[in-house]
């Protein structure tokens, strides 16, 4: 009785042992069993290529060309052709002031400066000198005539007064859109302070910001793609023109990108930017082919319907791809096959099958 109770317990201790199996530690890793039935998958070759970064940011438009306008004295504002919203063109006429006042005073500063050029004739006379060959008189001799006459005096009031004339008038300096206009006729201008504003609808840019890290991933000249919040059907086209070569306090960078045919857009709008640059020669692979086992990042490739476990570490990424920047013992070349979806519940060497 006793030698047949040791003879079983020997059995089943025999039994236990060789039923005993070690898994590879990316086996153990994992913690899955191998499924029964194939896994079906899809695959691509594995290439280099160019991979199509996007950087994406919030920013604000900007006119390239905008100006304030403003009368430069106090008169009452005669009449206003334009409104918020008319479109100009460079040298159009946009308001006019009273012009009484200060035609008057033009005209008493041309007398007066007519008067000091009488006097200043008469210094040089006095001094025996012809006025009909002033340039043959020397310098500082007409120069003491023009001090002891006024004439300088005279000369800047009337050349102030004809100044004033002139800004009666308020000329658009480029072509563009108005803006910023609620001033109204027969009431008086403030000097100094802005009649309007013009604003420019040629070329628009972007302000922009990007993080000092992201510093190094754009530079001049790359293309930019500007989606207004309005309409998000609507996509613009520009280049990066500026990057400010200070870092805020926040680690922000300032950047600005010229944008094409932009007239719909207005100064101020909130917009989507996306900052487009190809970087050549890298390994691309859909997101979808990336997937965490213990938390590192894992790349699926075939070989003889058999998934090999691949541990990668991923570069710069987009919307839908990442680029592969190495590995951890495995050398991905070209022209492996990559597993690009049906890898949530694959385990190393699992048998799948392709579509």
């Amino acid at each position: 009785m006793k030698s047949r109770f040791l003879g079983c317990l020997l059995s089943t201790m025999f039994i236990s042992c060789s039923g005993t199996h070690t898994n590879s530690p990316e086996q153990e890793n994992a913690n899955t069993i191998l499924p029964e039935e194939k896994e079906e998958v899809t695959v691509m070759t594995l290439t280099k290529g160019d991979f199509h970064h996007e950087l994406v940011s919030n920013g604000k438009i900007v006119a390239k060309e905008s100006a304030e306008l403003c009368f430069r004295t106090s008169e009452v504002i005669a009449k206003i052709w334009v409104k918020n919203g008319t479109y100009i063109r460079k040298g159009q006429k946009l308001a006019e002031l009273d012009m009484f006042n200060l035609n008057n005073i033009l005209a008493q500063r041309k007398n007066s400066l007519a008067q000091a050029t009488l006097e200043m004739q008469d210094v040089l006379i006095g001094q025996g000198y012809a006025i009909d060959n002033i340039s043959a008189i020397p310098e500082d001799i007409v120069e003491l005539a023009r001090i002891k006459s006024g004439y300088h005096q005279a000369k800047v009031q009337y050349e102030a007064a004809l100044h004033d004339v002139e800004q009666a008038t308020l000329i658009a300096p480029f072509d563009g859109i108005v803006a910023n206009l609620f001033e109204k006729p027969y009431n008086t201008s403030k000097s100094g302070s802005a009649f309007c504003r013009i604003v420019g609808c040629s070329v628009m840019d972007v302000d922009f910001t990007v993080l000092e890290s992201e510093l190094p991933l754009i530079t001049l000249g790359d293309k930019v793609e500007v989606m207004p919040y309005t309409n998000v059907q609507e996509t613009l086209t520009g280049y990066i023109s500026e990057i400010n070569p200070l870092v805020s306090a926040n680690g922000m960078v300032r950047v600005k990108a010229t944008i094409n045919n932009g007239q719909k857009l207005f100064e101020g709008m909130n917009v989507r930017v996306s900052v487009k640059r190809v970087v050549p020669n890298q390994f691309v692979v859909p997101k979808t082919a990336i997937v965490l086992r213990s938390g590192k990042q894992v790349l699926f490739t075939l070989q003889d319907s058999i998934a090999m476990w691949n541990y990668v570490q991923t570069g710069l990424e987009n919307m839908t791809e990442y680029t592969i920047m190495n590995t951890e013992g495995n050398e991905l070349k070209e022209g492996m096959i990559v597993i690009t979806t049906g890898n949530v519940n694959l385990a190393h060497e699992s048998i799948v099958k392709t579509d």
